[in-house]
């Protein structure tokens, strides 16, 4: 069991709110993801965790559990293993040695290491080396609150841009950007996606059904992003000018990365 190669927008939806399942599927994300951690109240943990189903929709599942030391975390783990859902999401990764122990108990499920605290972003780059750590999930808001620190992209740029490096340093996919949490602004939320996008990040975390294509389109490759590539790679090899751009390999490879992500999608 693999978590697709291609996630760029991923839905929450609140395990307690069976009802809510299906019309998150038919919003389309890259994946659902069955939330038993923020979305749910604590009186309402083990309804929501008997809730974890994977019948209603044919697209990758992912479930995010409670953190370590929750009381909830253990039967969380349990639960998510037996239903094998594509991925699982786990909150406050800050030790490397932590994950790796959760990592060894999911046999072939990927692991999504949601960095969302300082401790977790100093570690970001062991964590990222675990085996089994698919991805690294930067969990904006929780980070911001730990640090005490406003929700502002030009603040946050330091934490995701190390996300960055820490997925390449371990040979990893791109890490997945946190939400948007306004639901009224189209114009912040594509802001947010373009400023993750432009600094190497591959997707992003959303929370309601109507942020989901906007994400989406943000992360595909435009079609004159493609044919630019395509020119690139067809100049030959060598230092090369291409409609007045000196090409040489770091661009090619560029191009190539464009051109592989666009075959994925």
């Amino acid at each position: 069991m693999v978590v697709p190669d291609v996630l760029r927008a991923l839905l929450f939806v609140p395990a307690s709110r069976p009802d809510r399942f299906a019309k998150a599927a038919a919003a389309q994300p890259d994946a659902v993801i069955l939330d038993l951690e923020d979305a749910v109240a604590p009186a309402d943990k083990e309804t929501a965790r008997d809730a974890l189903t994977r019948d209603f929709t044919d697209l990758p599942i992912v479930i995010r559990i409670n953190p370590v030391g929750t009381p909830w975390h253990e039967a969380d783990l349990r639960a998510a293993i037996a239903l094998a859902p594509d991925a699982i999401m786990l909150p406050k990764s800050e030790d490397s040695a932590q994950v790796a122990s959760i990592a060894g108990r999911l046999g072939d499920i990927p692991l999504l290491a949601l960095i969302e605290t300082a401790r977790g972003l100093a570690h970001a780059r062991s964590i990222a080396t675990v085996p089994g750590v698919r991805r690294l999930v930067f969990g904006s808001l929780d980070y911001c609150a730990d640090l005490g620190m406003s929700h502002e992209g030009h603040l946050l740029l330091p934490a995701r841009s190390e996300l960055v490096l820490a997925s390449r340093l371990a040979r990893i996919a791109a890490p997945l950007d946190g939400v948007t949490a306004r639901l009224d602004g189209s114009d912040l939320l594509l802001g947010d996606v373009s400023h993750a996008r432009a600094i190497g990040m591959s997707g992003k975390l959303c929370i309601h059904p109507k942020q989901v294509q906007a994400v989406k389109a943000a992360f595909t490759f435009e079609a004159d992003e493609i044919e630019w590539a395509t020119g690139v790679l067809a100049a030959g090899s060598g230092a090369v000018s291409v409609d007045g751009e000196m090409v040489d390999e770091p661009v090619r490879i560029r191009a190539r990365s464009i051109l592989a992500a666009a075959h994925q999608r």
